[in-house]
């Protein structure tokens, strides 16, 4: 009787663990940061040359499909949330929600504290919107428009402008960055937001007391609120029927937060309650209504001429808005799940976890990889997704919730992009606020401050999360990890 030989697959080596990553990262470093390529097909290429790696290991087409398909799976909730982002987006603009807590955030500001009131203010209209670039696109114009006119310090304006934009990009239930960090360490959403408070938090208090002792000693008191501002709050108040019934959907959302309901039917709730807004209050259109909850609110909806002024600041949201995120996202998960199908994260991170020794030294790590991700890529959804598909299920073995993983990306990825000069978000915010990156990066405190609060954290133990014996057996279960296996 003949016997087949079953050809077994091998494990990698560290190089060609290594070799697809590389890849990537020049790919990307060289094609997108370099020449302004559109990340989408790098990350393909970078999956093929994953895919010629598992193929040489000994694996089938087939099983690298299936590989891809598994991980896709796994993350689908999350894909529907940052769909379910745009949606509310759209909603709360036409419903007037969002417009509203602007209104009120540009009515707070006062000229002796301009600088502390641009952090807080562009933080309060960021975490209503989701959008850091939105945000410093619209009210942090404005508000460099109010240090010109005040002849005040515009990096430290400027620098305030994106601590704040960031705080609410990494603290808001509409960011899709921080809907993706959540999504890719397999966390719930709004537990990754209150884990992210321990960093972000004091990073936010630490800027504000630096804006106002240094607001204290300059000479702004007499000044009056420029027509830029009364423009842009005057056009809100005429073109929106402001009450109390808008912050309802908001109110939803926070309940859902504290009480942890299920994200998703909580977000479909608070838009629903806008659309109905819209509707009885703003006296819109069905049509409109819903076009604004596919598409994204436009001012073309408005009947009568709307200053220029405000069309960045309303444009946007929409299901479809959050397709290029989604784009991304798929392409990303394709090239990790390929990859992990070879088992080259598990000897690359096996490699890379001989020099960590403690809790204190695997936070210095996962930084170390956002740090070098985003540095190198100058893409925030690539620096969020590749670290924790890498290091998850290290911080699983070793007792750690993976909240903290997402959390220590967000502090050295997403949140230091806007600091670095070559980056998509640096270059955005330098020629958006008319201020150069090195000369606002001072004064951006809560964007550099981050990793320093997260070290401490991490070799003090404080702001830890744990996981319990069943917490970690139910992960490690579903991670198809063996705790007996040798973590070198």
């Amino acid at each position: 009787m003949k016997t087949t030989n079953i050809k077994k697959p091998r494990t990698p080596t560290l190089f060609e663990s290594l070799f697809p990553i590389l890849s990537m990262v020049i790919l990307l470093g060289g094609g997108y940061a370099a020449f302004d390529l559109p990340p989408e097909p790098l990350m393909v290429l970078s999956t093929v040359i994953a895919g010629l790696l598992v193929k040489r290991l000994g694996y089938s087409y087939s099983e690298i499909m299936g590989s891809i398909s598994q991980k896709i799976a796994k993350t689908m909730p999350a894909l529907l949330i940052l769909i379910s982002v745009g949606l509310l987006i759209g909603t709360w603009m036409i419903g007037g929600t969002i417009p509203l807590m602007i209104y009120y955030g540009l009515k707070m500001i006062s000229p002796a504290m301009l600088y502390v009131t641009a952090l807080l203010v562009t933080s309060l209209v960021s975490v209503c919107t989701g959008t850091s670039w939105g945000s410093a696109g619209t009210i942090g114009v404005a508000f460099m428009g109010v240090a010109m006119g005040m002849d005040a310090n515009l990096a430290a304006t400027a620098g305030a402008v994106v601590a704040g934009a960031y705080f609410g990009d990494k603290l808001s239930p509409l960011s899709g960055d921080t809907n993706l960090a959540a999504l890719a360490a397999q966390v719930d959403l709004y537990e990754h937001m209150w884990h992210l408070l321990y960093t972000t938090l004091p990073s936010l208090i630490l800027t504000a007391i630096v804006m106002t002792v240094y607001g204290m000693n300059s000479d702004l008191g007499a000044e009056s609120v420029p027509d830029r501002i009364t423009l842009i709050t005057d056009s809100l108040y005429n073109v929106y029927s402001f009450n109390l019934l808008l912050l309802l959907p908001v109110a939803i959302v926070i309940y859902g937060s504290i009480t942890k309901k299920p994200t998703i039917p909580v977000m479909l709730v608070s838009a629903l309650v806008a659309m109905l807004n819209a509707y009885f209050i703003q006296d819109f259109a069905l049509p409109q209504i819903i076009k604004s909850a596919v598409d994204g609110f436009n001012v073309s909806m408005i009947d009568g001429e709307v200053p220029a002024i405000i069309h960045n600041l309303l444009n946007r949201g929409g299901m479809n808005s959050m397709m290029g995120t989604l784009l991304i996202c798929f392409c990303a998960l394709s090239f990790a799940g390929t990859l992990a199908l070879s088992g080259a994260l598990e000897v690359i991170v096996h490699s890379l976890l001989k020099l960590v020794h403690s809790t204190g030294t695997m936070i210095l790590a996962t930084i170390t990889c956002g740090l070098t991700m985003i540095g190198v890529t100058c893409n925030g959804q690539i620096s969020i997704l590749i670290p924790i598909e890498m290091l998850r299920n290290a911080y699983i073995e070793r007792g750690l919730h993976p909240k903290n993983l997402s959390r220590t990306v967000e502090d050295s990825a997403t949140i230091f992009e806007p600091i670095l000069p070559w980056t998509a978000a640096g270059a955005y915010m330098a020629g958006t606020l008319g201020v150069a990156t090195l000369s606002y990066l001072p004064w951006a405190v809560l964007c550099w401050s981050g990793i320093f609060f997260a070290m401490f954290w991490g070799f003090t133990g404080i702001g830890i999360a744990k996981l319990t014996k069943e917490e970690q057996a139910e992960m490690l279960a579903q991670s198809n990890i063996d705790l007996t296996t040798d973590k070198a």
